[in-house]
């Protein structure tokens, strides 16, 4: 199975990601984690993107708050699919950082999700990979069982208290 690659701006971000690598965890996807900064280690991103597929990924999350050209910068350096994850600053509660990841000129994609959405980032990246692992996807599947049965439950208990 292909890796995910997994870059975020700053240390600060380890909080987000987390609910990343919880999930590839949970699923068995294994991954890498590097803080590589769009703006003050420019280079070292672009090395991480440009050898990512030679070096094993199948997929890469890019997470950034404020001006957020991270997954931008990666996205331009390789073609392997970019998920990004713009992160909630004190500034404009992530909204710059949202804007910033997903507005992305026309032929280098960014798939983008919630900000904070490390734990769909993580779905959608073993999503990608499942398209060619039945096995990842039969995991999947399973976990949107046992999600919806999570649901249901909680039905049956409001149900119960308020349709009398």
């Amino acid at each position: 199975m292909r890796k995910v690659g997994i870059v975020m701006g700053s240390d600060s971000d380890l909080p987000i990601i987390r609910k990343a690598t919880d999930m590839l965890q949970k699923l068995e996807i294994p991954f890498e984690v590097h803080v590589y900064s769009a703006h003050r280690t420019p280079e070292e991103a672009r090395i991480f993107a440009v050898n990512a597929r030679k070096n094993g990924f199948g997929v890469l999350i890019a997470a950034a708050g404020m001006a957020a050209h991270l997954a931008g910068a990666i996205a331009a350096n390789t073609t392997l699919p970019v998920i990004g994850i713009p992160c909630k600053s004190t500034n404009l509660d992530g909204i710059d950082a949202l804007l910033s990841t997903v507005m992305m000129p026309s032929g280098i994609p960014v798939a983008t999700v919630a900000i904070d959405g490390g734990a769909n980032a993580a779905l959608l990246s073993a999503q990608i990979l499942a398209v060619e692992d039945a096995e990842l996807a039969q995991k999947l599947d399973a976990k949107r069982k046992a999600d919806a049965a999570v649901v249901l439950e909680k039905d049956q208990k409001v149900a119960a208290e308020f349709n009398q």
